[in-house]
């Protein structure tokens, strides 16, 4: 039995009939190869210091990534800001080999020259205070990115850590036998899911969502808080919070002007 027909006859069997024909649906040959996502969190000294990290994005890393092949570069700010400026940085690849080539961005001679600014501060006067990032894989119901339509201006960045690595793999496996259909069905739009294999807050599952505007978030979860198929997944044993969860975290942002996501 392939993982295909193993992932529908399971939800059949949970009685989840219309994420069972979705997943049929999109079952096809020549699937894409997963991809990997990148998220860097900039806590920045200030706001001056926010300016400059973010002409360096526009006007030289983002070009250059582009350069090596990296596309999508999405730059995200926090919808209402706490503390100290932070800028998110998500980064698409196809591969672990591109992910390694990023390791020669600062041989890029536009780069050095256009984002001299930032690259040339001195110690005593840096831009950030640290650069947070973590790797995640993208999962089998969702194994590359979805560029959102333009226009998309709320987005959500989520995080659901897990008690052990098995329940992770557990609450990886509920999104593939049913609940991502069933976001789908309910207007909550997939950007990437990824499994995170190197980074913070281990074990996780970090995903994106991505809404043409505030009203639409809420009536997307309004929606989904309602959903019949949701209802019958999210008590099914070995599927409950309480077991497969132990915190989520809900970061809302908005894309920069420059953002290619």
């Amino acid at each position: 039995m392939t993982r295909s027909t193993f992932l529908k006859s399971t939800v059949a069997a949970s009685g989840l009939v219309g994420v069972a024909q979705e997943l049929t649906a999109a079952d096809a040959p020549g699937s894409s190869a997963r991809e990997y996502f990148e998220i860097r969190k900039y806590t920045l000294k200030s706001a001056e210091k926010q300016r400059v990290l973010e002409a360096y994005l526009k006007d030289a890393a983002i070009p250059a990534l582009n350069r090596l092949g990296v596309k999508n570069v999405g730059v995200f700010l926090p919808e209402k800001p706490e503390g100290a400026p932070v800028v998110y940085v998500v980064l698409r690849y196809s591969s672990l080999d591109q992910l390694a080539k990023t390791a020669e961005l600062l041989a890029d001679a536009a780069l050095q020259k256009q984002g001299a600014a930032y690259l040339d501060a001195p110690a005593a006067d840096v831009v950030y205070e640290r650069v947070e990032s973590w790797l995640t894989q993208g999962i089998d119901g969702l194994p590359t990115m979805t560029v959102p339509a333009k226009g998309s201006q709320v987005y959500q960045l989520r995080i659901y850590e897990s008690p052990t690595e098995k329940t992770a793999k557990k609450k990886i496996e509920m999104f593939d036998i049913g609940e991502l259909a069933i976001f789908k069905r309910c207007g909550l739009n997939a950007v990437f899911f990824g499994e995170t294999i190197v980074g913070p807050l281990m074990p996780n599952l970090t995903y994106m969502l991505s809404f043409s505007d505030a009203a639409a978030r809420d009536q997307a979860w309004n929606t989904f808080r309602g959903d019949a198929e949701w209802a019958k997944l999210k008590t099914t044993p070995g599927f409950t919070d309480k077991e497969i969860v132990s915190r989520i975290t809900n970061i809302v942002l908005v894309p920069a002007a420059y953002s290619q996501i």
